[in-house]
């Protein structure tokens, strides 16, 4: 090795564009930030003002292995801080705290007081999270913040390529903006594409009467395609206006044609993707959009069924059409309208029934509509004894459909949700016992699913909600042993499929859920729960740091966590 840099295989000087101040907390956010850097090229034009380096940002260091156990830093540490251009630092909490990322900043500042030191804020706010070492003296670094609240992590990566190369950061932002339009113009071109196909196909069709039906399917499929699967892939890169675009020439399609052109299964058809595209604007909370496109899915369906009230098919996609635009009523807090839609979704449901009887779809149709209006009661006026008629029912219903399709992974799920609202509304109304008895019976349910495919991440993951209500509720009968006798293998088969799959946030949060209730329980034995709490709270922060602070299914598990810590 040499003082300037770190000897290479053949003899000449390793230099580093960066080298990553971290604490092992902060671990897997260094390690992203590094391979984005190594990856990362600067625009040609940018480039070309600086043909002293290349379009390559550079080898970027960072390294924290044997350093728990050294006295101080190492010579390898040492050697890459002389050789690196720049600092960066990933400030959190964490951080502010760490020994070794405090000497790494006072070395690197004192082998080169010229070079630039750039702070990426990940967690916590700047005064808890930025070492002191960091400011002394007035100094302010260049900072990136990379909190989801703030810069986030395409500009805040962005601030941290302009400080390490030395190139405006306006030039950059606007690379990387021309970077995502020319993506999701790709991603266009192949929806057009798929639509010209589609009209050569339908335009082929009509040479032959066999053939056109053959086509028209295909044509048809092709629509759905564009609505479902590329849908997802525009939305990935945040381009609703495309997105939107997409959408309309899709409906386009059957809007160019005559209505008699249309075969009551291309309307149904029709009708199937404007649920689709209804369900579309929902997530992305465009109500209105959703109510227009549903009320077209309604007008179609309620048609078909006029026409043909016998028909199965068309009762069936008519009581998707009125389940949605009630779910769109609940989402504007209009219960009275949801009841009327739903009762009218019960109405299709039991016209379904008379029509296919004692079929599983006719018992799932009866039980989801009983469901529904059970939620519906439960959530608007919190009264169980008005919710648990329904309730009961779509309990009963979802047992005859699962008895009738035992081996449909969907039925078998329902019927666990079911049983899981009957225990919630046991539970309100205090009848611990038997809120005990559906929980078990959930978790019979589930396990079921789990003996068929015991790998099955989503079955363990929902297996872990009736455990979860059982520790509740026998925390609540103050049956502690009970407790923890379904505590304990509980967290032993989530660790396990954590093993299998680690980037499932999933599993991750309802491993937290348990690890509160492993506080809860220690504290009520008189055992240390104050470091099981410290525990859960410092397993709550690598979850946030290896996901995000913003993960969708976060839950209240952190909140109560921090609580926890913090009595």
């Amino acid at each position: 090795m040499t003082r300037g840099g770190i000897q290479s295989g053949n003899g000449a000087a390793q230099r580093f564009a960066a080298f990553i101040s971290y604490s092992h907390a902060d671990a897997a956010i260094a390690a992203k930030l590094q391979r984005k850097l190594e990856q990362y090229r600067l625009p040609r034009h940018v480039a070309a003002l600086h043909p002293e380096q290349s379009a390559d940002i550079g080898r970027i260091f960072r390294d924290r292995e044997d350093l728990a156990a050294a006295p101080s830093l190492t010579d390898a540490i040492r050697d890459a801080l002389a050789a690196a251009e720049a600092l960066i630092v990933i400030c959190s909490p964490d951080a502010r705290s760490s020994h070794w990322v405090s000497q790494e900043i006072e070395l690197f500042r004192k082998l080169h007081p010229d070079r630039p030191v750039l702070a990426a804020l990940v967690r916590g706010e700047p005064g808890e999270a930025f070492p002191p070492v960091l400011t002394e003296g007035g100094l302010e670094p260049l900072a990136a913040d990379l909190r989801p609240e703030a810069d986030g992590w395409s500009l805040g990566f962005l601030k941290i390529v302009a400080g390490i190369a030395g190139v405006p950061l306006d030039t950059l932002i606007q690379r990387d903006a021309q970077r995502r339009v020319r993506r999701v113009m790709w991603i266009t071109a192949g929806a057009l594409t798929a639509m010209l196909a589609m009209g050569i196909m339908t335009t082929l069709a009509i040479s032959a009467r066999n053939e056109a039906a053959r086509q028209r399917a295909e044509a048809e499929g092709l629509v759905e395609y564009l609505i479902t699967d590329l849908g997802s892939k525009l939305d990935g890169v945040g381009r609703l206006d495309v997105m939107d675009d997409v959408n309309a020439r899709a409906l386009r399609y059957y809007d160019d044609q005559t209505s008699g052109s249309l075969t009551a299964d291309s309307l149904n058809r029709r009708a199937r993707i404007l649920h689709a595209v209804g369900e579309i604007d929902i997530k992305r909370g465009d109500f209105a959009a959703a109510s227009r496109r549903l009320n077209m899915a309604n007008a179609i369906t309620s048609d078909l069924v006029k026409a043909d009230p016998d028909n199965a098919e068309h009762r069936f996609a008519n009581a998707q059409s009125v389940y949605w635009l009630g779910r769109i009523a609940v989402h504007q807090d209009s219960f009275d309208a949801a009841r009327k839609y739903w009762n009218n979704y019960l109405n299709e449901a039991r016209a379904l029934a008379r029509l296919q009887p004692n079929t599983a779809r006719s018992f799932e149709e009866m039980g989801y509509a009983h469901g529904n209006l059970c939620e519906l009661e439960f959530d608007q006026s919190s009264d169980a004894a008005k919710a648990e008629p329904d309730c009961v029912k779509s309990l009963a219903l979802m047992e005859k459909a699962a008895r009738s399709d035992p081996r449909n992974p969907k039925t078998i799920l329902a019927l666990a949700n079911r049983q899981g609202w009957m225990a919630d509304i046991f539970e309100v109304q205090g009848k611990l016992p038997k809120a005990v008895a559906q929980r078990h019976a959930e978790a019979a349910t589930v396990e079921q699913l789990i003996a068929r495919d015991p790998l099955n991440i989503e079955y363990i993951e929902r297996a872990n909600l009736p455990a979860i209500g059982l520790i509740s509720l026998y925390l609540e009968q103050g049956d502690i042993r009970a407790a923890e006798a379904v505590l304990t293998p509980a967290i032993t088969r989530i660790d396990a499929a954590i093993k299998r799959a680690d980037d499932n946030p999933g599993l991750r949060i309802e491993r937290l859920r348990l690890a509160y209730y492993h506080g809860e329980i220690d504290r009520k034995q008189g055992r240390n729960w104050r470091r099981r709490a410290a525990q859960s709270a410092e397993l709550a922060r690598q979850v946030e740091a290896q996901f995000g602070s913003g993960l969708r299914q976060r839950t209240t598990a952190f909140d109560a966590i921090k609580r926890q810590d913090g009595n």
